[in-house]
């Protein structure tokens, strides 16, 4: 695998912005490799960070390059500080820029296919939600999205009296209603997407029990349930943590190729 540490200036968050890729290395000898993937490029994985980490996050606590060459994709893992992936009320508009500005600079940049049976989604924690609302409200980019110990049901956060969490919120969907209100609400995203389960990306969910998130995960899973909509969902012992995150990426990536 090459990994590239690139930083480009942002058109959408109009600041100089860091990202890490994996890309399968081609041999100067693999002349067939290389007529395939200048037709066709390689399957890319979109990687997300969660609330406390950045775009290092994954290379630095997982295997995630050794997993990735075993299947042959490309890995995007980019920063978007704590907006949990939003066009935030107050602050940088973080999903114009994860689903128009980076697929635009990848595909431009680097032998990445832009076919959307090739693209894939997955993140933990906050990256857990950003990957489930992304190819939710973009069904036509990726054929498969997978959450990891998600932030998958936000609107109990609202009600958090601690100081931290209750401005972060606000700062990033505005107040409670208005975050109800919008399509960055999961549960009221399935509502709207109840019938259209044959348009939808597939979907990978899973928890670990003792997760201080797992009331979050399966208040998703039974909306999912009552909507309709299809999912897989796997749970079993864990915590909030990379010892669970990297165990389970490996699960993801069997589940996207269907191995």
């Amino acid at each position: 695998m090459t990994f590239l540490q690139c930083s480009f200036k942002s058109e959408v968050l109009k600041m100089e912005q860091p990202l890490n890729v994996l890309i399968p290395k081609i041999g100067m000898l693999d002349t067939e490799l290389k007529r395939c993937i200048e037709k066709n490029g390689f399957p890319v994985l979109y990687l997300l960070h969660g609330l406390s980490d950045d775009h290092t996050a994954w290379m630095r606590m997982t295997s995630i390059e050794r997993y990735a060459a075993k299947y042959g994709i490309a890995v995007v893992m980019p920063d978007v500080n704590r907006s949990f992936y939003v066009d935030m009320k107050h602050g940088g508009n973080y999903y114009t820029y994860v689903t128009k500005e980076i697929p635009h600079f990848v595909h431009s940049n680097f032998p990445i296919s832009a076919k959307r049976e090739d693209n894939y989604i997955a993140g933990l924690s906050m990256g857990g939600y950003g990957a489930f609302m992304i190819a939710l409200r973009n069904p036509e980019m990726f054929s498969a999205a997978a959450s990891l110990s998600g932030a998958l049901d936000l609107t109990p956060v609202f009600d958090m009296r601690e100081e931290e969490v209750a401005p972060m919120v606000q700062a990033i969907f505005g107040s409670r209603e208005e975050y109800i209100n919008t399509d960055y609400n999961l549960i009221r995203l399935l509502e709207k997407l109840q019938g259209k389960r044959d348009d939808l990306p597939r979907l990978f969910q899973c928890c670990g029990t003792e997760d201080y998130l797992y009331y979050m995960n399966q208040n998703f899973r039974e909306a999912a349930e009552k909507y309709g909509i299809n999912l897989t969902y796997e749970e079993g012992p864990g915590e909030h943590e990379w010892g669970y995150w990297n165990k389970n990426i490996q699960r993801v990536l069997k589940w996207i190729f269907k191995l």
